[in-house]
């Protein structure tokens, strides 16, 4: 989410659009306001403890936020904003409260449901409470507009939530395509993408020979990183072989439930008998992101939900195909078959079979990374940036503006 925001702002102040973005500060170093780039402040507002929070204790600084939004706009002049766009339901409700005194459009994109989420449960994952449940419906209900990532994601809202099929558009998160590239465009143009044994792996100290499995994303059961390493073991039960080839780099931190075991998945690894082919690596910059996912063979997201699947776009581009799960914005975050391979459920057993056919058919895995860039280039941020200003001007036209300049405000 927030290299969405980010990458969304940092596009729409290019085209004249101001963005402010609210955000809880975290440390008491922190500015009460900085440039991200021209045209986008960050707005950090006190709010609770300077420190990260875990999710579930947000809510009771929520009207602390509440309060230190509005504060930020009384300090203009009437009709400062023009438009609210809000993240998550949290920021959602600070947003409904600033729709009314504001007298401002309010757009939301909820990036995942508790509804949904509760509907798809990990094994040791803790429903998520009514309270996020009765506020995103209250938000849902008071939106203008609201962005879905996927057409999934809309059914999802107008079935589960009720909304106003009128009021859901359907936009499309992007990936930046100039970061985010195979490791030799020119090959990639002409379809020809080599074999991982290039710069990359020689930069993170991987074998040119490996056949690297690439987990990214939050150490929690919702991301089901668990999945990998097992299929993983199953593919050395299976291989013995494999061993002295195999490596599985599992980049990200431990998030959410997680983190009540951060060392969980390393004590899976050992009870396994694979501890000596995983290699655990801390949350990465994006530049050092792109690397593993150029020097990956296939990055595996085995989510049991996903809003939209950034990493499975991300891996794409980068030439590197995907299994997945086939759930939620991961069937369209990948064309199964073609970019990658979908997987019906979450059994272990599955995932190593398709992970062995790539392995052992070069040509399928060839063809599966020539069309993974071809189909990452449909989700390109400035596609995603014309989609939202159409939704920001449909949201703005049902109401009189105060100002003839667009001033979009991000909360996060």
């Amino acid at each position: 989410m927030n290299v969405y925001i980010v990458e969304v702002a940092r596009r729409l102040a290019a085209r004249g659009i101001e963005v402010d973005i609210f955000t809880r500060a975290t440390s008491r170093a922190l500015p009460p306001v900085a440039e991200l780039a021209p045209g986008v402040l960050v707005r950090h507002v006190v709010s609770g403890p300077f420190e990260e929070l875990d999710k579930g204790e947000l809510p009771r600084h929520l009207c602390g936020f509440t309060s230190g939004v509005l504060r930020a706009e009384a300090s203009h002049d009437p009709g400062h904003y023009d438009l609210l766009h809000t993240h998550y339901w949290l920021s959602g409700q600070a947003g409904w409260a600033a729709k009314r005194r504001w007298g401002v459009p309010l757009v939301h994109s909820m990036h995942t449901m508790a509804k949904v989420k509760n509907a798809a449960l990990a094994d040791g994952d803790k429903p998520e409470p009514e309270e996020r449940v009765l506020g995103e419906e209250q938000v849902v209900a008071s939106a203008d507009q609201l962005v879905a990532n996927t057409g999934e994601e809309a059914r999802d809202l107008i079935g589960l939530y009720d909304a106003d099929p009128a009021r859901v558009a359907t936009v499309s998160p992007g990936v930046d395509l100039s970061r985010f590239r195979p490791e030799s465009p020119l090959l990639a143009s002409t379809g020809l993408l080599p074999h991982r044994t290039g710069p990359a792996r020689r930069r993170l100290g991987l074998p040119r020979d490996a056949y690297v499995l690439l987990f990214v994303g939050r150490i929690q059961p919702l991301k089901a990183p668990d999945v990998l390493l097992r299929a993983a073991a199953r593919m050395l039960a299976d291989d013995p072989s494999l061993r002295s080839r195999l490596v599985v780099a599992v980049v990200g931190g431990p998030s959410g439930s997680g983190r009540s075991s951060p060392e969980g998945l390393q004590a899976l690894a050992a009870a396994l008998g694979i501890a000596d082919v995983v290699r655990f690596e801390p949350p990465s910059p994006q530049p050092v992101l792109a690397e593993w996912y150029r020097a990956a063979d296939v990055t595996v997201v085995p989510s049991h939900n996903e809003s939209f699947g950034l990493v499975a776009v991300e891996s794409q581009a980068c030439g590197t195909p995907v299994v997945a799960a086939s759930v939620g914005g991961l069937r369209t975050a990948v064309a199964d078959g073609e970019s990658g391979v979908l997987i019906d459920g979450h059994d272990p057993a599955d995932y190593a079979a398709a992970l062995r056919r790539i392995h052992t058919q070069p040509g399928l895995h060839a063809r599966l990374a020539r069309a993974a860039v071809r189909h990452a280039q449909n989700f390109g941020w400035d596609v995603t940036v014309d989609r939202l200003i159409e939704v920001y001007t449909g949201a703005m036209s049902l109401q009189p503006v105060s100002a003839p300049r667009l001033t979009a405000e991000v909360t996060a």
